[in-house]
Parts: C-alpha cells; sequence; structure tokens
C-alpha cells in the first residue's frame, strides 16, 4: 500500500501552510503515530503524523515551501520496493 500525505487543515479558516521541517529523510522506517513533519500557519506550528507503517519513499515539497491544504508532502509505502511512479 502507498500513501500519500497531504498538508492538513488544522482549523476551519486554514487555506495554507509552510512544510518547516521534515522529521523523517528518504528511506527511513516509520510507525504510526511517529510525526512526519512541522507545517506552520500564522497561527500555529504542529507536527503531521503518520497513520501507518512503512517507508518514507519521496519528500515532494522543500523545507520552507508555503503550500495551499490538500497539497501532496510526502509519499510513504509499506516496504522500499513497493511502485510509486503513479503518485510522483
Amino acid at each position: 500500500m502507498v500513501k500519500v500525505f497531504k498538508l492538513p487543515r488544522m482549523g476551519a479558516t486554514m487555506k495554507e501552510g509552510t512544510v518547516e521541517k521534515y522529521l523523517v529523510k528518504e528511506g527511513d522506517t516509520v510507525s504510526e503515530g511517529d510525526a512526519l513533519y512541522e507545517v506552520s500557519t500564522d497561527k500555529i506550528t504542529n507536527q503531521a503524523e503518520s497513520d501507518m507503517d512503512g517507508v518514507v519513499r519521496k519528500l515532494l515539497v522543500e523545507e520552507g515551501t508555503k503550500i495551499a491544504c490538500q497539497t501532496p508532502v510526502l509519499i510513504v509505502a509499506e516496504d522500499e520496493n513497493e511502485d510509486i511512479s503513479a503518485y510522483l
């Protein structure tokens, strides 16, 4: 299974946020509940967490980039050999 993690909407009025810092790198193994990256808005800074076990396959956004909510940020797959080309 492959999952594309998108910038979450952390409030009713949130339209965009900044990917401040990745807490993982490509190739890292993650577990459900692990923090993946920090996202900031004009009001808060929070961590986005994984909801699955797997391997970080691709970071899609550079740190410090402001993006719209629901923009893809990173890809996690169940293993390092799983084909993710359809998600790029």
